[in-house]
């Protein structure tokens, strides 16, 4: 039977404002866990790898699964990710290349090349929809989809409505667009934006029609990865509300509204999704 895992981002759990003690990672594994989401996700560079070695016996205290978003700014820097990714056991490598050539066919031979390690440590590897990064521009995406067509997506697609000034109600063309992008993606990411602001406040009364999109976007993306995936295949959908400046602030600072809170939500949101997919099969 298909199943649905949340994961939530470990820097989604950063605080950073100025007069407030910021969270331990002891803390915010532990808050993590008894929310009940299944796994937490890390974003290490190559340096910082040594640094998170530092809390990786918090994975195995809590229960909790382990996800790699990586970020890699040189060909080599990949190798050492996927072996700290398989030593932490990892279910995915999603990743946010700094590697960006301006000409799609440009970037072929560095993801084949990524794919290839990923492949001799059978680590499953994601190229992320994300801006200063590889896919940062829709229409490079599309274009290095067609090219590179073993290369699998993780949809953050709060990044391309900004990049694109998508409008609301979303055009049939780039609608099109993004159900290219969902076709080919294996994992979601939890976060709203609108054409202007990367992370919106969701329960606010102006935003609840990117609200309504992004949710019709998780369905179809959740549908077409249910057809096209066996029986015993596990999703994952990761929770990934940053902190400031992604969060939008007032002028002491405080961001306007709870993310913790925020991220609840968005984790009920994917499960409710997922039910209603499961019961549309059923009937």
């Amino acid at each position: 039977m298909q199943k649905l895992e949340v994961y939530q981002s470990l820097w989604g759990m950063e605080l950073r404002h100025p007069n407030r003690p910021e969270r331990s990672k002891e803390e915010a594994f532990a808050m993590i866990a008894a929310a009940g989401f299944d796994g937490v996700c890390l974003d290490p560079s190559a340096e910082e790898i040594p640094e998170c070695r530092e809390y990786a016996h918090l994975f195995g205290q809590h229960g909790l699964g382990c996800m790699i978003n990586a970020f890699p700014y040189a060909p080599d820097d990949m190798r050492p990710i996927l072996d700290f990714a398989v030593d932490m056991q990892a279910c995915m490598v999603n990743v946010i290349s700094g590697i960006m050539p301006i000409k799609p066919e440009d970037a072929v031979d560095g993801v084949r090349r990524w794919i290839a390690e990923a492949s001799e440590r059978d680590m499953p590897i994601l190229f992320e929809t994300h801006r200063d990064a590889l896919l940062t521009d829709l229409y490079f995406t599309l274009q290095l989809m067609d090219l590179v067509p073993e290369m699998r997506l993780c949809a953050d697609l709060s990044h391309f409505v900004v990049e694109r000034e998508l409008r609301s109600p979303i055009p049939d063309r780039d609608q099109g667009y993004i159900s290219s992008v969902l076709k080919r993606s294996d994992c979601f990411q939890g976060r709203i934006a609108n054409r202007e602001q990367v992370q919106i406040q969701i329960d606010f009364p102006q935003h609840q029609d990117w609200v309504r999109i992004f949710k019709g976007w998780w369905k179809e993306g959740m549908r077409e990865w249910r057809n096209r995936n066996n029986d015993d295949a596990t999703l994952v959908f990761l929770c990934e509300l940053g902190p400031p400046p992604y969060a939008i602030t007032d002028g002491e600072q405080n961001e306007l509204s709870d993310r913790w809170q925020e991220s609840l939500q968005i984790r009920d949101w994917a499960k409710a999704i997922w039910s209603e997919l499961e019961n549309e099969e059923k009937q």
